[in-house]
């Protein structure tokens, strides 16, 4: 298999789970890579047509994913991507940066050099995918890069919050990719890398601060969103 393969950090008796809780993790792993856009409206057999799996497990997914504000399920029972607005980008974007400093922080002590391998290997994988490459691959490898560190820390509250913010924010985070390439921007990954090599708990909070800071300008500029 391809190391760039879209291979996630889900457990790997997954396959195993209920029909409706692997639809739900394809759904939100859909969201988190882009690949549904905002504004995207899609029916609910769509949905279940282009999965090959029935109704019913789709929509207990769509119920939960729309719960989590992902999804929207309008009055003509359609689904869609909500559009951004500058309030929800705000808060998005507030939400990361109180959360993922915190969740690295507290992980660090628990980051072993295989999951430190682990988090090389995401980044490596974003490398060779950020100019030419696959955008679903980079967009994936940026997510399983962050949470392989997050997860370190075996939060029960902070981390599922800030997966709840990811599935939110992954059809704008898309955006990035295609005008990352044309950015002067340092690699906060390569700096966080560095600094858990170190053990240096503040330099990794400011690693980590720093790349949802570029993301945040990045975003501002490509989305039209001012200067704020």
């Amino acid at each position: 298999m391809n190391n760039d393969s879209l291979a996630t950090a889900e457990p790997a008796d997954a396959a195993a789970d209920p029909l409706h809780q692997q639809v739900y993790r394809t759904l939100r792993e859909q969201l988190i890579i882009g690949n549904f856009h905002p504004g995207k409206s899609m029916s609910l057999r769509g949905i279940s047509d282009m999965l090959g799996v029935g109704v019913m497990p789709c929509r207990e997914a769509i119920r939960r994913l729309a719960a989590e504000n992902a999804l929207e399920v309008q009055q003509n029972r359609r689904v869609c991507v909500p559009h951004l607005t500058v309030a929800r980008f705000e808060e998005l974007m507030s939400a990361r940066l109180a959360l993922e400093p915190l969740c690295a922080k507290r992980a660090l002590p628990h980051v072993d050099a295989e999951r430190l391998e682990r988090m090389i290997a995401h980044d490596d994988t974003m490398n060779r995918n950020y100019k030419s490459g696959s955008a679903d691959v980079y967009m994936l490898a940026n997510y399983n890069f962050h949470f392989e560190l997050y997860r370190a820390g075996a939060s029960e509250v902070l981390v599922p919050l800030l997966e709840s913010v990811w599935v939110q924010f992954g059809p704008f985070m898309r955006t990035i990719y295609d005008v990352v390439e044309g950015t002067a921007i340092i690699d906060k990954h390569k700096m966080a890398i560095e600094a858990i090599r170190r053990s240096d708990a503040e330099a990794l909070r400011t690693a980590i601060e720093a790349d949802i800071l570029d993301g945040m300008y990045l975003l501002r500029h490509t989305l039209g969103l001012g200067a704020g």
